[in-house]
């Protein structure tokens, strides 16, 4: 079914007339009393056209009470201008007629106000009502937006933080990497260096081993003496164990041959494979104990 919109009550036209013979005479009054033309002219409009448009926010339901106040306000301040004028004039008729077009008029826009209510409108309060919600409900998503643009900037910053203390631990690796390469170069120089240095010692060594003494016959008790035998007590106290000679040239000595032929030089009575077996077992233990101190 389709429903019909309600036509508009007779008493808005007659409304709307007498709003136009306010205007009129409104207009004529206040130009003749200002006597200034076109200014005075506006003045008029401005105070029929200010009652006309607060009677509107009437309508709409804007200002309350306040709208209502406002429009009698202006409508009788017009209504004092055309007394002064018929005062002015010297004619009691202007004085009494011209405020009486402005304030029919006036009441009959109320009139025609309150005919064109809708009686199933809401109330005042009942508007107001609905508009805390929606301002509530507005003032909700608007905190909800906020809030998710918060939690977008705080990510980002979060972001932005990681990638920066993940430069800085790149950076750190980088720098202990090219150290650590360093230490691998320097420590293999060392030993290049440490092998070239060690050789002349160890021929050195090696030449200063005191020879067999010369039998002469200046020195006949040299040559009557009998050599000492491999394992006497004299010679074990004299000589160096072969144990503490390994230990000593491993200490001093990167590589195993040549800690070898640096204790045979010192213990030409030593068994070359007995020694070998000391170094490499003392090498070992060097290593496992992170070399001897």
């Amino acid at each position: 079914m389709n429903l019909r919109r309600p036509s508009a009550p007779p008493i808005l036209y007659g409304a709307y007339a007498l709003a136009g013979l306010s205007l009129i005479w409104s207009g004529y009054a206040i130009t003749d009393l200002i006597h200034s033309g076109w200014f005075g002219l506006s003045v008029a409009l401005a105070g029929d056209l200010g009652w006309i448009t607060v009677m509107w926010a009437e309508h709409k339901r804007l200002g309350g009470r306040y709208a209502t106040v406002a429009g009698w306000v202006i409508a009788l301040m017009v209504g004092a201008l055309l007394v002064l004028h018929g005062v002015l004039a010297h004619d009691l008729g202007q004085a009494i007629a011209g405020p009486f077009v402005v304030l029919v008029g006036k009441t009959v826009a109320q009139f025609a106000l309150l005919a064109m209510q809708d009686p199933a409108a809401l109330t005042a309060e009942q508007e107001a009502e609905i508009n805390d919600v929606i301002r509530d409900s507005e003032y909700k998503a608007r905190m909800h937006a906020a809030q998710l643009d918060q939690f977008d900037r705080e990510a980002e910053a979060t972001i932005a933080r990681i990638k920066a203390e993940a430069r800085v631990t790149l950076v750190r690796d980088d720098e202990d990497f090219r150290i650590g390469m360093e230490r691998l170069e320097k420590r293999a120089a060392i030993e290049r260096n440490s092998r070239i240095a060690i050789g002349p010692i160890t021929a050195e060594v090696v030449r200063e081993q005191p020879a067999e003494p010369y039998r002469t016959a200046e020195h006949p008790e040299a040559s009557a003496r009998p050599e000492p035998a491999m394992n006497s007590t004299n010679t074990n106290c004299e000589q160096p164990s072969i144990t503490k000679l390994a230990r000593e040239q491993v200490a001093n000595t990167p590589d195993n041959a040549l800690a070898i032929r640096a204790v045979l030089a010192l213990r030409p009575d030593a068994n070359e494979q007995s020694v070998a077996a000391t170094v490499r077992r003392v090498r070992k233990q060097s290593d496992a104990r992170g070399g001897y101190r």
